[in-house]
């Protein structure tokens, strides 16, 4: 019992610790980025720097640094509800008396975690792909407001899907919020860790399509924007863990969509 309290309390100290470096590295890397500015665009528009290599770095450098930001950025938003989830898989395990439940626990976030560096390994290229297209055809730099609005629509409609429900079902059920975590366990070492990690990549996947809309908005509105990550982080946990998940999305939606409607509006003119 003793040692169970002992594996407990290291659990949720090194989540906690996890928690506070990354949300003091995003928000100390976008305070650097603030003060560097951004590209201006045509029609006033500003490009956040994260796409273009600053001056003297090449464009693998540039590549490296957002992936290590984006991975930071990722631990400090989706932690508060991937730690759920991770407790109840302790849970699991440890009711079906398997040991090493820390290394197993460490190999489930770590494959969580690879699903999401893999999103940002394909963020990346396409947001460069992007910038250097806006910066060589004005038109397209100044069509690209109306752009940000309907992507945010199409993010906000997203909520209401089959394809979410199903995927916020998932994570829900693994944060303990449905029905009773399968059991999912190895009989060796090899074949234990094995599961963990595994499953880890499973529980990514569902999160990364069930997150999908709103990582999108985040990336149209400004990956550097500490408002828009907090208020996308907040959504996500509310999603995943209050009892009313399925509500919560839909009212998420409602929002989502009414802004970008505003924002398809103000981009056409018409407001």
């Amino acid at each position: 019992m003793a040692s169970a309290q002992a594996s407990e309390r290291a659990f949720l100290g090194v989540s906690a610790l996890l928690f506070a470096g990354s949300a003091a590295g995003t928000i100390l890397w976008c305070a650097s980025g603030s003060t560097m500015g951004g590209m201006p665009m045509c029609g006033g528009r500003i490009m956040s720097m994260p796409w273009t290599p600053m001056p003297g770095q090449s464009w693998a450098g540039a590549a490296s640094s957002f992936l290590g930001m984006w991975v930071l950025m990722m631990v400090a938003m989706m932690l508060p509800s991937l730690v759920p989830m991770l407790h109840r898989y302790r849970e699991a395990v440890a009711a079906a008396g398997e040991a090493r439940l820390g290394v197993r626990t460490a190999l489930v976030g770590a494959g969580y975690f690879v699903v999401w560096t893999g999103f940002g390994m394909v963020a990346f290229p396409l947001g460069a792909l992007l910038a250097l297209a806006e910066t060589g055809l004005p038109p397209l730099a100044r069509a690209a407001p109306l752009a940000a609005g309907l992507v945010v629509l199409i993010a906000g409609a997203l909520q209401f899907t089959a394809w979410k429900a199903h995927h916020l079902a998932c994570c829900r059920q693994a944060a303990g919020r449905g029905r009773p975590l399968p059991a999912d366990t190895g009989t060796t070492r090899g074949t234990a860790w094995s599961t963990a990690w595994r499953y880890g990549l499973r529980l990514g996947r569902h999160c990364s399509y069930c997150c999908g809309g709103l990582t999108a908005i985040l990336l149209v509105i400004g990956v550097m924007d500490l408002s828009a990550m907090a208020a996308v982080a907040a959504a996500i946990t509310l999603e995943r863990l209050a009892p009313a998940g399925e509500r919560v999305a839909q009212a998420t939606g409602a929002v989502i969509v009414a802004a970008g409607l505003f924002l398809v509006v103000q981009a056409a003119g018409l407001g």
